[in-house]
């Protein structure tokens, strides 16, 4: 199922039904909606719904956006805080966006995990640097690489454990209004959870149909770029879990948000690792110009006519 995330354009209207307008303008019918929506936008959003204009297939964790945070910022809480507040508040928003996902009859909600205490400058962006300088090769790379990754799983149990404890309260809400719970792959090691902690988080579910697993191509291609992971591999690894995925493009090595089939992800080999009834949904950078996206979807019809369902 191809579906597209309201987070293209959400920052463009002031008016919510004018930015589901758009988007169905471009060819999609199912829609994301996204972290970062004002809660004004949310009449407007609820009369487009009204009216059929759309199937919202998801949401994003936080929806609608907290009224005290003025930008987009769906880790602006997390449940690996160290701050009480911070984790109570995040759970409560995610909580209240379960009951919204529930009005709008959508079928999963994307979340984010959180992340433990480590400065990316110091690590991912490190290791990012060298790769554009060609010098993954080198010592240098290697030897800051191994320290991070056991760093990370060093300091990593007290958050994970955060982590669960917060994800076991959310899925019983979950299974009460309906909706499915899409753990989402991040972009950097420092995030919660790494490639590791997924699968033990996963596992800790298994017997739990309300949580799941949600691939992010240009979160997970970035890692690949930076030799944390390799994509394919992974993939078929978290195959048994998967609920649906974030579809974009990157830049090498670390350009994401990109429209789909202009850059290096190998989509025709990793799409083969879905259920095409599963939601495909692009998620965009606002910069992405609408005429490049519409010429992008159709040569995606001509490839992929499976997810069209």
């Amino acid at each position: 199922m191809l579906s597209f995330s309201t987070c293209w354009n959400n920052a463009r209207h002031n008016c919510g039904e004018q930015v589901i307008d758009e988007i169905v303008e471009l060819g999609f019918s199912n829609i994301e909606l996204s972290h970062g929506m004002m809660i004004t936008k949310l009449p407007g959003i609820m009369e487009a719904f009204k009216k059929g204009k759309f199937n919202c297939c998801g949401v994003h964790n936080f929806f609608p956006s907290p009224v005290e945070v003025m930008i987009d910022a769906p880790d602006a809480y997390e449940y690996t805080s160290h701050r009480t507040y911070d984790r109570k508040r995040a759970l409560e928003l995610t909580l209240k966006t379960l009951e919204m996902a529930s009005r709008f009859e959508a079928d999963y909600m994307v979340l984010h995990m959180g992340s433990a205490p480590m400065n990316p400058k110091r690590w991912t962006n490190k290791l990012t640097a060298l790769v554009k300088q060609e010098k993954d090769d080198t010592k240098k790379y290697q030897r800051i690489k191994e320290k991070f990754i056991k760093k990370r799983a060093k300091i990593g149990q007290l958050y994970y454990a955060r982590a669960i404890e917060a994800l076991e309260e959310i899925a019983e809400k979950a299974a009460e209004v309906g909706v499915k719970l899409a753990v989402e792959s991040r972009s950097r090691y420092e995030d919660m959870p790494t490639e590791t902690e997924m699968l033990a988080l996963q596992e800790h579910f298994k017997d739990n149909p309300t949580v799941g697993y949600w691939h992010d191509f240009g979160h997970v291609q970035l890692k690949h770029n930076i030799h944390m992971l390799d994509h394919d591999e992974w993939l078929t690894s978290m195959t048994p879990y998967l609920v649906g995925c974030h579809v974009h493009d990157v830049y090498w090595p670390e350009r994401d948000h990109r429209v789909p089939l202009t850059g290096e992800i190998d989509f025709p080999k990793l799409l083969q690792h879905f259920d095409p009834k599963m939601p495909h949904t692009w998620e965009l950078s606002p910069t992405r110009d609408p005429e490049q996206i519409k010429q992008s979807l159709l040569l995606w019809k001509q490839q992929f006519p499976e997810t069209l369902v």
